[in-house]
C-alpha cells in the first residue's frame, strides 16, 4: 500500500506538470498557425480565438497520451536512478505490481481520451468546418473590415470600403484595385451593394469613376459611370451535401459503414488503444542505470511515441486506401504493441529478480569490491 500510494501521488503530479507544458507549447503553435490563416483572409479575425479552442480540444487525445507516457516514463525513471527500484526489487515487489498503480491513476486520463475521441473530436470538427464555410461564403465586400486594404479570396483584387456596421451589406466610398494579367484597374465609387444571382455574387457600384491600365501596349483608359457591376465571387451558394468523416459522428460511422468510415473509426479506437498499450509500454521503457546519468530511455521513449502514432495515422489510411480491414489493423497494430510492452515488462522482471537473487547479489557485491 505504501508503494502504491507513493507511485500514485508522484505520476499524479508529473502528468499534470507533463500536461501543462504540452498545453502551452501546443497552444503557442496553434495561436500562430490561426493568426496566420486570418491575415491570409481564410479564418475571420473575430473567430481567432474560437478556432483556437477548437484546435486544442482537437488535439487534447494526442497530448494526454503522450502526457501520460512521458509522466510514467519520468516517474519510474527518476525511481531508478535514485535507487527505490532497487529498494522494492530487494524487498520482493515485481515491475508487474507497478502496472496496476499506474493503470489507476491513468484511468481518468484515458477516460478522458475515449470522450474525446467518441464525442468531442467530431463535434470539434464539425464546428470548425462551419465557421470556416460560413466565413468563406461571405463576399469579398463583408469579408473586408472597414478603413482596411485586404485582398480578395482569388488574390486578384484589394479592396477599400467604408461600412456602417460589420454586418451590412452596404459599402460607401469603395476602393478596388483588379490585376487580371497584364492589365490593372482601378475603380472607385460612393457606394455599392451586394447582388445574388444564382450562385454568382455581384457587388454594384453607384456613381464612380474606372481608370485601366495595358501593361503590354501602354494603353489607358477612363470611364465614369452612374452604375456599374462588379464579381466578386462565382460559386458562392454551393456547399457539400455531406462532411467529412472526420466530422462524423462515432455512431453514424458505425451505421454507415464503409471504407472511409472505417478508416475514421480505425483512428478512434486506436487512439483508445494507444493510449492503454502507451502507459504499459513506459513501464518496461523506464528502467534506467542509476550509475549512469543519461536520459537515453526517455529519448527511446519519445521516439516509440512518435512511430506509434504515426504507425495510428498510417494504419487510417490502410483501412481507408482497402489495403487492410478495420478488425484487422485494430488487432494487428495494437496486440503487437501489448504484446511488446508485456514482454519487456517480464523481461524487466527477470533481470531485475536475477540480479537482486543471492547468487547475483554476491557478484554485484564482488564486482564492486573489484572496483575499489
Amino acid at each position: 500500500m505504501l508503494f502504491q500510494g507513493a507511485l500514485r501521488k508522484e505520476l499524479g503530479r508529473s502528468f499534470a506538470a507533463t500536461l501543462v507544458v504540452v498545453l502551452t507549447i501546443v497552444l503557442t503553435m496553434m495561436l500562430v498557425r490561426t493568426l496566420g490563416q486570418a491575415e491570409r483572409g481564410v479564418a475571420s479575425p473575430q473567430d481567432v480565438l474560437l478556432l483556437l479552442g477548437f484546435a486544442t480540444m482537437s488535439h487534447m487525445p494526442t497530448m494526454i497520451n503522450l502526457s501520460l507516457f512521458v509522466a510514467v516514463v519520468l516517474t519510474l525513471g527518476r525511481m531508478y536512478r535514485d535507487s527505490e527500484m532497487a529498494v522494492w526489487f530487494s524487498s520482493g515487489v515485481s515491475l508487474a505490481r507497478t502496472v496496476r498503480p499506474v493503470l489507476w491513476t491513468a484511468t481518468p486520463g484515458l477516460a478522458l481520451v475515449g470522450v474525446m475521441v467518441t464525442l468531442a473530436w467530431p463535434w470539434v470538427n464539425q464546428q470548425t468546418l462551419e465557421v470556416r464555410e460560413r466565413y468563406s461564403q461571405r463576399s469579398d465586400v463583408a469579408r473586408v473590415a472597414p478603413g482596411l486594404f485586404q485582398t480578395s479570396s482569388d488574390g486578384r483584387r484589394v479592396f477599400f470600403i467604408d461600412r456602417d456596421s460589420e454586418e451590412s451589406r452596404q459599402a460607401r466610398n469603395v476602393f478596388i484595385l483588379t490585376q487580371d494579367g497584364g492589365k490593372e484597374s482601378i475603380t472607385t465609387a460612393l457606394s455599392g451593394a451586394v447582388l445574388t444571382q444564382g450562385h454568382d455574387r455581384f457587388v454594384v457600384l453607384d456613381r464612380g469613376q474606372r481608370n485601366e491600365f495595358n501593361a503590354e501596349t501602354g494603353e489607358r483608359a477612363q470611364a465614369r459611370f452612374e452604375g456599374y457591376r462588379v464579381l466578386m465571387d462565382q460559386g458562392v451558394t454551393f456547399t457539400s451535401p455531406s462532411l467529412p468523416p472526420k466530422a462524423v459522428s462515432t455512431l453514424e460511422l458505425l451505421d454507415e459503414r464503409g471504407p472511409l468510415n472505417d478508416g475514421e473509426l480505425a483512428w478512434r479506437v486506436g487512439m483508445w488503444l494507444g493510449a492503454c498499450n502507451l502507459t504499459l509500454l513506459g513501464v518496461g521503457l523506464s528502467a534506467v542505470n542509476p550509475r549512469r546519468a543519461t536520459n537515453w530511455n526517455l529519448i527511446l521513449a519519445l521516439l516509440s511515441f512518435i512511430v506509434y502514432f504515426n504507425l495510428i495515422n498510417l494504419s487510417q489510411s490502410w483501412v481507408a486506401g482497402r489495403h487492410l480491414s478495420l478488425g484487422a489493423a485494430l488487432c494487428g497494430l495494437h496486440g503487437a504493441v501489448l504484446l511488446c510492452a508485456m514482454a519487456l515488462i517480464w523481461w524487466r522482471d527477470h533481470t531485475a529478480a536475477w540480479a537482486w537473487s543471492g547468487w547475483g547479489r554476491r557478484l554485484v557485491v564482488r564486482a564492486m569490491r573489484g572496483q575499489t
